[in-house]
């Protein structure tokens, strides 16, 4: 039996699947026989467009409006996408948000914001759907999309950084805790990638130099994607409480790229 046939009939629910990783795991999960739920917050014709995709595919397509900053009640959207779908066996916490602004400039409202949306929301929503999947029986998969800054700060980005550390955390005390239910729990960790949110929707990442980088180029969503389905696949089954980066060798640059960055601009956000 291939990944396709062991796939069909199963739901995943991706959280912000409207644009960048989310479509492109959306994408990836429906060629492997996934039905999809796709939340969204502020681009609906890009979840249109992306349910579109699914469906060209053969498998079912639902789409719910999700608010991360209005929680309890915006993981309620993962219920209503349950019974829509009848079920739920792979959850993908992407949706996320961020900020570029000095630590002593940082305002309460908006490091509160990037936490609920980036750690509170997953939070909320890995507990419906774990819930969920406990009451149907065998097992499940949670995917949290975190960042490299799980891992490595970044000037500019403590709530971010904060978020993205403690959702790499919650994540390894999940995958103890739902282990005995049969749910598999892991953290991938992106680098830089060509999306909407680092203002390079459908840029052709091999023509977009990095030399820090080990690999020379930004990642492509759908790099990304590939690990997600490889954790929410039948060949991940024993794989859990792990975070995976997906950087082209950034994490690894650690203190080589500190001692050849040539003047202070990295100070700056």
């Amino acid at each position: 039996m291939n990944a396709h046939e062991e796939s069909a009939g199963r739901v995943a629910v991706i959280t912000g699947a409207d644009s960048g990783i989310g479509r492109a795991t959306a994408v990836r999960l429906a060629e492997q026989g996934m039905d999809i739920g796709i939340t969204w917050h502020e681009d609906e014709k890009g979840a249109r467009k992306t349910a579109e995709e699914v469906r060209a595919h053969g498998r079912r397509a639902a789409i719910e409006r999700m608010d991360l900053t209005r929680l309890p009640h915006a993981a309620d959207a993962v219920d209503r996408l349950v019974a829509e779908l009848g079920r739920i066996d792979v959850l993908v916490n992407n949706a996320g948000t961020g900020t570029a602004t000095p630590f002593l400039d940082l305002d309460f409202d908006t490091v509160r914001q990037v936490l609920d949306v980036d750690l509170l929301g997953p939070f909320l929503c890995g507990q419906r759907a774990a819930r969920h999947m406990v009451r149907q029986g065998g097992g499940g998969r949670i995917v949290n999309v975190t960042s490299v800054h799980e891992h490595q700060p970044r000037v500019g980005a403590a709530p971010y950084c904060a978020a993205k550390g403690g959702l790499g955390l919650l994540t390894q005390v999940m995958a103890l805790e739902l282990a005995a239910d049969g749910i598999t729990v892991n953290a991938v960790a992106p680098g830089e990638i060509a999306t909407p949110m680092t203002g390079q929707e459908d840029t052709d990442v091999r023509t977009e130099p990095r030399p820090g980088i080990p690999a020379g180029r930004p990642g492509d969503a759908r790099e990304v994607a590939a690990v997600i389905a490889f954790l929410a696949g039948p060949d991940a089954s024993y794989v859990t409480g792990a975070s995976w980066a997906v950087d082209g060798g950034m994490l690894r640059m650690g203190p080589q790229a500190g001692s050849h960055l040539p003047d202070d601009s990295w100070r700056r956000p």
